[in-house]
C-alpha cells in the first residue's frame, strides 16, 4: 500500500483555508477531511461563488476534499412539533451537504447515527426505533441524493462497532437496495470498543470508503494522545490493511476542537509520521 496520511480539519478548527491548504503542503497531505459548520469557513450557507473558489484552490494545491463532515444524526428522533408532511430536517440537511459536497468534489457527507434507543435495546437482529428512523430517512435520501456523493456513516457513539454499523448497512441494503451509503471507519472506535483492527475491517470492508486513526490511551481511557504516545495498536491496523489491499485513504482524526489542550495539527501530523509509516509501506525509525 502507498500513499500519505490526510488530516481532519477537526484539529485546526476555524483556520483559514489557505492556512488548512499549507499545513497539507508541509506534511504531504493528499487529502482534507473539511469540518462544515458555522464557526468554520465552509458551511452549507457559503454561497456557489465563493465554494468556486474553495474548489479552485484545493484543486491548484494538489489537496483533495475526503468528506464534508456534517453534524447529521440520522437516528435523531422526529420533532413532536412538525406538522405532518413537513420536510424531515435530518434529510434536508443531508441533502444540504451534498450540494456542498458536490461544489467541493468531495467524495461524500460524514453522518453520525446517535442512537439513543440502542441503550435500552435488547442486542439483537430487530432494529431499534432510531435505526428505523434512519433506515427511512436513507431511502428518501436515496431518491433524492445526486450522482456522485456518498453518504458516509461513521462509526461512532451508537455504532461505534463495526459489528453494530455492518449490521445495520446490511438490513439498508436489504431494504434500499440502491442506497449511496459508505462507512468512515473510525478504527480507534471499533477497538475501544474491544473488536480487533482486523476484524472490524472484515465487517466493514463491503462499504468502506476511508479510514480514520488516532491513538489512544488505552481502551478504558480512550482520551487521544499524540500518535504514538498512546496504546492503539496500529501495526496491526497496517496488517490487517495490507492483507486486505486497501489503497484507500488513511487520515488522521485530531480532535483539538473538542481537546484544545492537545498540541497543534502541526506537531500532531509531524508525531504522526513515523507513528503511521507502516500504513502505507513503510517501518518506524
Amino acid at each position: 500500500m502507498s500513499g500519505a496520511l490526510g488530516f481532519s480539519t477537526l484539529g485546526c478548527s476555524g483556520a483559514p483555508l489557505e492556512e488548512v491548504l499549507a499545513t497539507a503542503r508541509r506534511h504531504g497531505a493528499p487529502g482534507v477531511e473539511l469540518r462544515a459548520a458555522a464557526d468554520e469557513p465552509v458551511h452549507t450557507g457559503t454561497g456557489a461563488e465563493e465554494l468556486a473558489v474553495v474548489r479552485r484552490r484545493f484543486d491548484d494545491a494538489g489537496v483533495a476534499v475526503l468528506t464534508v463532515c456534517s453534524y447529521v444524526h440520522l437516528c435523531a428522533p422526529d420533532p413532536d412539533e412538525e406538522p405532518s408532511g413537513a420536510p424531515d430536517a435530518q434529510v434536508e440537511d443531508v441533502l444540504a451537504h451534498a450540494r456542498l459536497a458536490t461544489a467541493l468534489g468531495a467524495r461524500g457527507v460524514r453522518v453520525f447515527m446517535r442512537d439513543a434507543d440502542l441503550r435500552d435495546h435488547v442486542e439483537g437482529d430487530e432494529p431499534t426505533a432510531g435505526e428505523e428512523r434512519a433506515l427511512r430517512r436513507l431511502a428518501e435520501v436515496a431518491e433524492r441524493l445526486g450522482p456522485g456523493v456518498r453518504v458516509l456513516v461513521e462509526t461512532h457513539d451508537s455504532h461505534s462497532s463495526a459489528q453494530r454499523m455492518a449490521r445495520f448497512l446490511t438490513l439498508l441494503e436489504a431494504r434500499t437496495p440502491h442506497h449511496p451509503c459508505g462507512v468512515v471507519w473510525d478504527s480507534a472506535h471499533t477497538w475501544v470498543h474491544g473488536e480487533a483492527p482486523a476484524q472490524s475491517l472484515d465487517l466493514l470492508w463491503p462499504w468502506l470508503d476511508y479510514v480514520q486513526v488516532k491513538d489512544v490511551r488505552s481502551p478504558q481511557d480512550p482520551l487521544p494522545v499524540a500518535p504514538g504516545a498512546g496504546s492503539y495498536p496500529i501495526h496491526q491496523l497496517a496488517r490487517a490493511l495490507h492483507d486486505r489491499g486497501w489503497e484507500g485513504p488513511v487520515s488522521l482524526e485530531w480532535e483539538r476542537k473538542w481537546h484544545p489542550e492537545l498540541p497543534t495539527i502541526d506537531e500532531a501530523l509531524a508525531a504522526a509520521r513515523p507513528w503511521a509509516a507502516p500504513l502505507f509501506g513503510g517501518t518506524t525509525p
